[in-house]
């Protein structure tokens, strides 16, 4: 019944857009996400430069956040046929997620899509790569949704992980872009909010700050508790957990600090990373600073969500699947700052802070008919 009512959907939302087509296309980009109903701290980077470089372009956010992709409101079916109408008078359309109406329509010849995810890399299989597997969407859905279709350009940070993208978004070779987003500028910008969070959270004072930054997945609350009360026993070590926003960890007061900081805010405030199959692993690895895992779930999750990246392979003397060992481990020998170091420059080729201005001159490129 649900890949019926998905069928007709799609072809409804096809019949509407042909007479939309007929809209003049207009010195436009439109900016689609379902990540978040703000505009990202990448997103801000290349609208302001964007508007530096070519004043007369257009800028439309549409962003809306879909909490649970099992209830889809009527007012986010309202909200696609908007996506719609900007699409059909836009240039360019970028896109940091997966966007129903630029995969399942067909668009004006010359209408150009970019797909700018919304993490530096992917630890995990996603996209394409998950379609099937436990936390990934059924096979008949996926062609149902035409899932990740329509990308003329696919920025990757590097060719390693322009190979994961050619399979999580179904593209070739001649797709990708090796640009890095406005994000690595940010984080080697040499300013942190480390201060302002100690005056606001004062018990993390003569304290080693540990950010811990998982990623969502099935029993992400359990292993948040684990590494909560293995910490409460140490007296040098405070952990500032940021929770994946979907986590059922986010409802636990317990976690809370005080502030507003994102996940990147105490990455480069923090004295010590933790994470698990987040990609913030690939961010924490260009700050040079102690980045561990803590896995309880390797083989298992490995089984049956699939990895890109071996972390056992490849930072071997970091990852952990008990917490006492992990503190244990911060406790003892000296980091591997070597192998750290290769595992950035592995998954992100550019490591420096122009990266805003390499892709706002790829996007302004787009604009004028002169893909470099």
């Amino acid at each position: 019944m649900k890949l019926l009512v998905l069928k007709i959907f799609v072809f409804a939302i096809r019949v509407l857009y042909a007479p939309m087509k007929l809209r003049k296309t207009q010195n436009k980009i439109l900016w689609l996400s379902r990540q978040s109903n703000e505009k990202s701290a990448d997103m801000l980077s290349l609208e302001a430069a964007i508007n530096t470089a070519m004043p007369n372009v257009e800028q439309v956010f549409r962003l809306r956040r879909l909490k649970d992709e099992g209830a889809v409101t009527l007012a986010y079916v309202f909200s696609i046929i908007g996506d719609m109408w900007h699409i059909a008078s836009s240039e360019l359309v970028i896109v940091d997620t997966y966007s129903i109406p630029v995969s399942c329509l067909t668009h004006k010849k010359g209408l150009k899509v970019l797909q700018i995810w919304h993490a530096l890399g992917a630890v995990k299989k996603f996209g394409l790569q998950s379609v099937g597997k436990a936390q990934g969407r059924a096979e008949d859905v996926s062609r149902a949704l035409c899932m990740h279709r329509n990308y003329d350009y696919v920025i990757a940070p590097s060719r390693a992980t322009a190979n994961v993208y050619c399979q999580a978004f179904g593209c070739g070779e001649e797709n990708i872009k090796i640009l890095s987003l406005p994000g690595v500028d940010i984080l080697l910008d040499g300013e942190d909010r480390r201060q302002e969070f100690l005056s606001l959270n004062p018990g993390y004072n003569g304290k080693k700050i540990v950010a811990y930054i998982p990623t969502f997945r099935n029993d992400d609350d359990l292993y948040t508790q684990q590494l909560f009360d293995a910490f409460a026993q140490q007296s040098n070590y405070m952990l500032a957990i940021s929770a994946h926003p979907l986590s059922k960890t986010v409802t636990t007061g317990k976690y809370k600090f005080n502030g507003s900081f994102s996940s990147r805010d105490l990455m480069k405030l923090c004295d010590v990373i933790i994470t698990d199959y987040s990609a913030c692993a690939i961010e924490g690895s260009l700050l040079n600073k102690p980045l561990y895992f803590y896995t309880p779930d390797y083989e298992v999750y490995t089984a049956e969500q699939g990895l890109n990246v071996d972390l056992k392979k490849e930072l071997p003397l970091a990852v952990f699947d008990d917490a006492q060992q992990l503190i244990s481990a911060m406790d003892g020998s000296q980091y591997d700052f070597q192998t750290l170091g290769d595992f950035s420059r592995r998954y992100v080729e550019n490591i420096n802070t122009d990266n805003t201005e390499r892709l706002t001159s790829f996007i302004c490129s787009l604009l004028k008919g002169e893909e470099l």
